[in-house]
């Protein structure tokens, strides 16, 4: 079924409620590779029930499944994860009964043998209170479903990457288990466990999930630029660039300008970028 732009653009998905608790909270942070060492003073309190903080890109998957697109017309077959934004009007709670608002606030066709980029928007807020806390705007990239006759351009510009050597890089480790464990997070495509369906979609083996990749650079971003202090980041956008496999090191090029912490993901093992673009906001 092709894209009908008139119906892809009136897609809601409104009032959805999710909850999450410590437990949730301490499973992601394990997953993006939160206290690899347990003794270290500035990553525990990120895995312990006591003072427990978290990671802030763990938005991404409070409410895993909301949004507008079930009924989209898209071939999934031929989607990836384009780019991924982040605003966090409070830093989230360690635990939270939630509600999730979305909709469609974009569909761009790049022609049919281009593809088409759609845009969607998630406003997550607390139950009790009403109080916003975060809003996700993610791009999905549906290359087999270009030609529908849409608007060719507006798509979102990304976040443009300083003309300068890197003010710092650092070196942020993947496990080879990493996203058996991510994918208790939410996310549960085989393309990330099983090797024969990883296989059948074209890879050697199983790759890591684009969001624990987001994931894993807003880790070392923590360490980095906010010394461990989650209510510093209040957003975090990328492009993703190329998979990961579960067991590569990921070196971070990181520029840092008041306060935006521009950076770009590439892997040590191979000459690939992985994430670009990015962007990290910290409380002024």
């Amino acid at each position: 079924m092709a894209i009908d732009y008139d119906h892809i653009m009136s897609l809601t998905s409104t009032g959805e409620t999710f909850s999450y608790g410590d437990r949730e909270t301490m499973l992601y942070a394990l997953g993006v590779g939160m206290a690899r060492d347990p003794l270290a003073p500035k990553e525990l309190p990120y895995v312990y029930e006591s003072g427990l903080k978290t990671v802030p890109t763990m938005a991404t998957v409070i409410a895993w499944g909301a949004g507008p697109l079930r009924d989209s017309g898209i071939n999934y077959v031929m989607v990836v994860h384009g780019e991924q934004k982040l605003t966090l009007h409070q830093p989230l709670p360690a635990a939270a009964d939630i509600i999730a608002d979305s909709k469609v606030i974009g569909a761009y066709d790049k022609g049919a043998d281009k593809g088409a980029v759609i845009v969607t928007q998630t406003d997550i807020r607390l139950a009790e209170s009403g109080d916003p806390l975060c809003t996700l705007t993610s791009t999905t990239f549906a290359r087999g479903d270009g030609g529908f006759g849409g608007p060719k351009d507006g798509a979102p510009k990304p976040h443009a990457i300083p003309d300068r050597a890197p003010d710092q890089t650092v070196e942020v480790d993947t496990r080879h288990d990493q996203a058996l464990l991510y994918r208790l997070s939410g996310d549960r495509n085989p393309l990330h466990s099983d090797p024969e369906f990883a296989k059948a979609a074209g890879f050697p083996a199983p790759i890591l999930h684009g969001l624990c990749t987001y994931g894993t650079c807003c880790r070392a971003l923590l360490g980095a630029v906010a010394d461990y202090d989650h209510t510093k980041i209040t957003g975090f956008d990328v492009r993703f660039s190329s998979p990961v496999f579960p067991g590569e090191t990921i070196l971070m090029d990181i520029w840092k300008d008041a306060n935006v912490a521009s950076f770009r993901a590439r892997l040590k093992e191979r000459d690939v970028v992985v994430i670009n673009n990015g962007k990290c906001t910290l409380a002024s």
